[in-house]
């Protein structure tokens, strides 16, 4: 065989892990659990705020488009009914 060959082979190995290596792992998973958990809950916290937000920002949007329409219908309507107006009054002359 070739020494790189015998090398990865080496390095590749089972090993038996060093003493206490089980409670180093658990006590690792433990302490990742109780700060991971926080900071899982913070960032769904943070997502529907933002989607609340974004939710009422495109309501009040389309509130706005609204109500340009609605000024837009009003101003359509009042012209139209002045051009009717004037020819009532031009008539009864």
């Amino acid at each position: 065989m070739d020494w790189l060959e015998d090398e990865l082979k080496n390095a590749l190995s089972r090993k038996e892990p060093g003493e206490g290596f089980d409670e180093r792992v658990l006590a690792a998973a433990r302490r990742r659990n109780v700060v991971a958990m926080p900071r899982r809950w913070m960032a769904a916290a943070a997502a529907v705020i933002v989607l609340a937000g974004a939710g009422e920002a495109y309501r009040w949007h389309r509130g706005q488009e609204a109500k340009e329409q609605v000024m837009l219908a009003m101003r359509i309507t009042g012209h139209k009914l002045n051009l009717v107006q004037a020819r009532i009054a031009g008539e009864r002359q």
